[in-house]
């Protein structure tokens, strides 16, 4: 049995692709998925399944939910090593204690050509960021609300993405550990 982590990206911002977790966990459920809890409201999900071909098991999710609630999320699936990796590669370790501050931005391919220049362009004098695989780690200790990094380096990446801050991302891996 392996366990996965799910990262929705686009559900429950805005008013817009309401999904209520609980109706997100029976839809889970009803895939045979075990073990299946979510944290907050944004489409974070940890379940245990039998299934080896990830890109298999995120296409039938994300088509499950736009047969039943009418739109089609990209759906970031990690393994529980993948993620455990994403934590232990942070390049930033002082941004921890300010989870707000540390955004793990999980990419659905290694970008083939990433524009780092450009990105460096984009930053404060404060923000720092880092392209380790498929994960970019920003540190914006001025916040990230009002960043143009944040906002903009998509378009030199180039790959689809979620983000999730540094207290998302340590909350998913306890979710992991407690169900082994």
């Amino acid at each position: 049995m392996q366990t996965y982590i799910a990262l929705l990206r686009g559900i429950n911002v805005g008013g817009h692709h309401k999904l209520p977790m609980k109706e997100l966990r029976t839809l889970l459920e009803n895939l045979g998925l075990q073990n299946v809890r979510t944290y907050i409201q944004s489409g974070n999900v940890v379940f245990q399944s039998q299934e080896k071909d990830r890109s298999r098991l995120a296409r039938q999710i994300s088509a499950d939910i736009k047969k039943d609630h009418g739109f089609e999320p990209d759906v970031q699936l990690l393994t529980a090593e993948g993620m455990e990796k994403a934590i232990q590669s942070n390049p930033f370790p002082e941004g921890e204690p300010e989870p707000k501050s540390l955004h793990l931005f999980f990419l659905a391919a290694v970008p083939p050509k990433p524009n780092l220049e450009a990105i460096d362009a984009l930053r404060t004098e404060n923000e720092r960021f880092a392209l380790i695989d498929k994960v970019f780690y920003l540190h914006a200790p001025d916040g990230i609300g009002r960043s143009k990094l944040a906002e903009k380096f998509g378009r030199h990446i180039d790959v689809s993405m979620t983000a999730r801050n540094w207290r998302t991302v340590s909350k998913i891996m306890e979710m992991v550990r407690e169900i082994g």
